[in-house]
Formats: C-alpha cells, sequence, structure tokens
C-alpha cells in the first residue's frame, strides 16, 4: 500500500481537496476497521435513546447501560417519567455521576414532552434543544439513531480524532467550538454518512486514539495521519500498518 501524502509534510500545505481526498481515504479504512458501528447505548425508542444520551455526559456508555434497564424498567415513557419522585430518579442513576441535574433534566424534559408533544420526542433539532439538558451533540445521537436523520454528534472522541487527523481548520486550538467542527466536516461528507461517520469516529477514539497516548503502532490510519510520525518519534513505515480488525466492536469505556 502506498504512503498517502502527509497533511503539511516538509512544510508543505495540504490543499483542501487533498485534503477532503484523504479524509475519503480515511474513512474507508474506518469503515473496514469498525464494519458494525452503530450507538453504544442500550435503547428501544427514541425516548430511552434521549434519557440515555442526557446521562451519558461526563461518564461512558457502558457506566449509562448499567443503570438505564432499572431505569426503564420504573419509568417506561415520558408520562411516567414526568411524575417520578426526584429521590427514586437520583437513586437509580446515582452511579452515572452528577444524578442530582441529571435527575432534574430528565424529569424537566418528560414534563415538556408530556404537555407540548404528547409524551413523544419530536424529529426535530430546534425542538429538541428545547428540552432541558438537551443540546445539538444529543439531538444529533437522537435524530441520527432513533429517526434515521443525518446527524453528526461531536464528543471528545471526535474532537479529539478530527484535531490529530487535521480534518478541519482549527485543530490546533485548545477550545474548539463543536458546531463549527460539526459543520466543517458534514461539509466534507454526504448527509448519508454523518451518523456512522460519528459512530466510527468515536470507536477509533476509544480503540486506538486514545486521549494521552494514541496507539499509533496499531493504527490502520498512521500512514496518512499527520500527527502519527510526531507520537512514533520516526517516520511511519507504510508496511508495517496494521490491516483493519473485521467485526471489530468496543462499547464505551
Amino acid at each position: 500500500m502506498a504512503q498517502q501524502p502527509r497533511a503539511q509534510a516538509g512544510g508543505r500545505r495540504e490543499s483542501k481537496r487533498a485534503r477532503i481526498h484523504r479524509m475519503h481515504e480515511e474513512y474507508r479504512i474506518l469503515r473496514e476497521e469498525f464494519p458494525d458501528a452503530v450507538c453504544a447505548l442500550d435503547h428501544t425508542n427514541p425516548f430511552e435513546l434521549l434519557v440515555a444520551t442526557v446521562l451519558s455526559a461526563q461518564t461512558t456508555d457502558k457506566r449509562v447501560n448499567t443503570v438505564t434497564p432499572e431505569l426503564f424498567g420504573r419509568f417506561p415513557d415520558a408520562r411516567s417519567m414526568s411524575e417520578a419522585e426526584l429521590g427514586e430518579v437520583e437513586a437509580i442513576i446515582h452511579p452515572v455521576g452528577f444524578h442530582h441535574a441529571k435527575a432534574v433534566h430528565l424529569i424537566g424534559l418528560s414534563q415538556m414532552l408530556v404537555d407540548d408533544y404528547d409524551g413523544q420526542v419530536p424529529p426535530d433539532m430546534d425542538e429538541l434543544v428545547k428540552l432541558p439538558g438537551v443540546g445539538r451533540k444529543t439531538a444529533n445521537v437522537v435524530l441520527g439513531n432513533a429517526f434515521g436523520i443525518p446527524g453528526f454528534p461531536v464528543d471528545t472522541h471526535v474532537t479529539r480524532v478530527t484535531a490529530r487527523l487535521r480534518w478541519r481548520d482549527d485543530w490546533k486550538s485548545t477550545h474548539p467550538d463543536p458546531v463549527r467542527i460539526e459543520r466543517e466536516i458534514c461539509g466534507c461528507f454526504p448527509p448519508e454518512d454523518w451518523t456512522n461517520l460519528s459512530h466510527r469516529l468515536i470507536f477509533h477514539g476509544r480503540v486506538t486514539c486514545h486521549s494521552r497516548k494514541p496507539d499509533c503502532a496499531h493504527c490502520p490510519l498512521a500512514a496518512s495521519c499527520p500527527s502519527a510520525e510526531s507520537y512514533l518519534g520516526a517516520p511511519v513505515d507504510p508496511d508495517s500498518v496494521p490491516r483493519f480488525r473485521a467485526g471489530t466492536r468496543i462499547y464505551g469505556e
């Protein structure tokens, strides 16, 4: 496999056209690496996904999945959750952290769903972000995974991986704007790719492109990644780049 041109290699600036071509090649590899990428939050309907996504803030999907069976068994829909006692919800979701604020949000958004949307989760960005505790990231998760409406959730993994791959102009920023990231990345891919693109970037961040110490030696994108050489401390040998691991499916850690 021929080595892809490295972004800003040897002081040469990568053109936008070349970068977009590289992005699509790297995404092709991620599709092979994670062919079955799906939302890691367990759910059976839009309400459950909305609740689980709100709970996932500042914690892992895996931990959220440990509390939602009891939570949904006790409060299976917006109406029952809207009538819940705050203390009972807090006790169930305590392991995910920030349990008081999250319980307030869950009861509040459920009351709003009952009062304004007949108990149903609205399939619309502008309506979703009106709900307590719901921002663009949560709304995009719900739109893409519950309704099949293209959405690109930007979490910490997506932010980190797109910066290291230099998929975006502000990759050096220490406080990047998630809305700008969403807009820039979505502008380079067709809408039908957005949801699964986010999933695969998230999985790649969990499995290989770790926050503190990325595993560049075992990364299938190392040959074209602009950051790999600096982490490895040596040029990347294209022949050493691992092939994809078909069927890999990693849940939140």
